[in-house]
């Protein structure tokens, strides 16, 4: 079992930096991918960055590439989100996923907000 705690979200301004972090708690031995993805009013969950553990590979949606990271802090079951200049199109509820040999877990999302 593995549960997941996103932290971070937050009302920021276009242009504007937030670092998004996930807490893993449970068993990350069998997790193939972590990831995160995001969700806005009216619009479908859609995948914002994933990175495969066998390969060592990170992927990132087209809209956030060059502006958003992806990284792993293992020896602190931790997986962050860094978003630079950030659009009000990034505005959502972004949740932490992991996929194990077992099963895709979520966190409860955190919100973040983009306006002036």
């Amino acid at each position: 079992q593995l549960q997941l705690a996103e932290s971070g979200g937050a009302l920021v301004q276009p242009g504007g930096s937030l670092r998004l972090s996930c807490t893993h708690t449970g068993v990350t031995s069998n997790v193939n991918a972590y990831g995160w993805f995001r969700q806005a009013p009216g619009k479908e969950r859609e995948l914002v960055s994933c990175f495969t553990v066998n390969v060592g590979t990170t992927d990132y949606a087209d809209s956030v590439k060059a502006r958003f990271t992806l990284s792993i802090n293992n020896a602190k079951n931790m997986t962050y989100l860094q978003m630079n200049n950030l659009k009000v199109e990034d505005a959502a509820v972004y949740y932490c996923n992991a996929i194990s040999d077992y099963d895709n877990y979520w966190g409860q999302g955190t919100q973040v907000t983009v306006s002036s």
